[in-house]
């Protein structure tokens, strides 16, 4: 973030165009993206957009047209993923119609220009089974205060649809008692605060955690949190993101599960297992605070099940 408010940062043809327009453009960033994955992967579209046009030989951003869009967006879809370009074109036109409001350029290049068309009924998440998910679970040594960490964190991503940055954020005194029952409270995408309460495995796994590693004494620390060099303890640090991926492909390896899984993949396992169990897909989408259950289907692997079954009829 201090990177993009710095004036040296701010691109060649936001400069061109003057003082106004490099404060707004940098008030983009600052001000209209709260969530700091999309603030991320903005800039870099912004970014590298402004340095295709400079290269052009477009001496302004004001000076940016349809066809400088259309043609970025052409080159993009060469090398990367529909969803990809259509996520960098989404920034593009974002980022012009805050310029527009901001009475910098006159209109926005971007809104007339079409991205790639894309359409998907499953996600491409690796999801594992219920026996690959106990597997993985039950392999994790637990006399550690890391093990109690990675096994709670796991099952806590499984059982309560947890995406992993939403449990990364959690605090201790976001596991609490209600009706006599443990909950958890997560903070979701766009800042929404959803409750639910624990699996039975999940509460057991909690309660261990807490109760062997002494953080309950912490209650606006971290819930989750990385290791001390040398000490094998808990430290105050909050566990980042990219140590959790490489905690989940260790933990899978040495379970001896090959599947090249990731930290959502146990959203999309706990989902799945979920609605082979008889659940439905409303109670899904509420569970996992999905806004639409066109989302939640995404996670819906039940199919797999039945094309593996299917292609072990062709007998040759």
């Amino acid at each position: 973030m201090m990177q993009l408010v710095a004036l040296d940062s701010t691109p060649a043809l936001v400069i061109a165009a003057g003082d106004r327009a490099g404060i707004r453009f940098l008030e983009f960033f600052a001000s209209a993206i709260r969530n700091p994955h999309t603030r991320r992967a903005y800039a870099r579209a912004a970014g590298d957009f402004l340095a295709w046009c400079a290269g052009a030989g477009v001496p302004s951003i004001t000076a940016v047209q349809p066809l400088h869009v259309a043609a970025w967006i052409e080159l993009q879809t060469q090398t990367r993923s529909a969803p990809t370009v259509k996520q960098r074109l989404a920034a593009i036109r974002h980022l012009f119609d805050w310029l527009v409001t901001g009475q910098i350029v006159p209109h926005n290049p971007a809104a007339s220009v079409r991205g790639p068309s894309h359409t998907t009924k499953k996600g491409k998440t690796p999801v594992l089974d219920a026996t690959e998910a106990r597997q993985l679970l039950d392999s994790i040594d637990v006399t550690t205060p890391i093990g109690l960490r990675d096994r709670a964190l796991i099952a806590l991503m499984v059982f309560s649809f947890a995406r992993v940055g939403a449990a990364l954020a959690m605090r201790v005194d976001d596991v609490y008692v209600q009706h006599r029952r443990l909950w958890v409270r997560l903070r979701e995408k766009g800042g929404k605060r959803h409750e639910m309460p624990c699996h039975h495995t999940l509460e057991a796994y909690l309660h261990a955690y807490l109760d062997g590693t002494d953080i309950g004494a912490d209650p606006k620390g971290a819930l989750f949190r990385t290791i001390r060099r040398g000490t094998g303890q808990l430290s105050d640090t909050p566990l980042p993101q990219a140590n959790a991926y490489a905690m989940v492909r260790r933990r899978a390896l040495a379970a001896g599960i090959n599947t090249n899984i990731g930290n959502h993949t146990f959203r999309a396992t706990g989902i799945t297992a979920y609605l082979k169990n008889g659940g439905t897909l409303e109670n899904a989408a509420a569970m996992a605070n999905h806004a639409s259950t066109r989302t939640t289907q995404l996670y819906d692997r039940r199919r797999d099940d039945i094309s593996l079954d299917e292609v072990e009829r062709i007998r040759v």
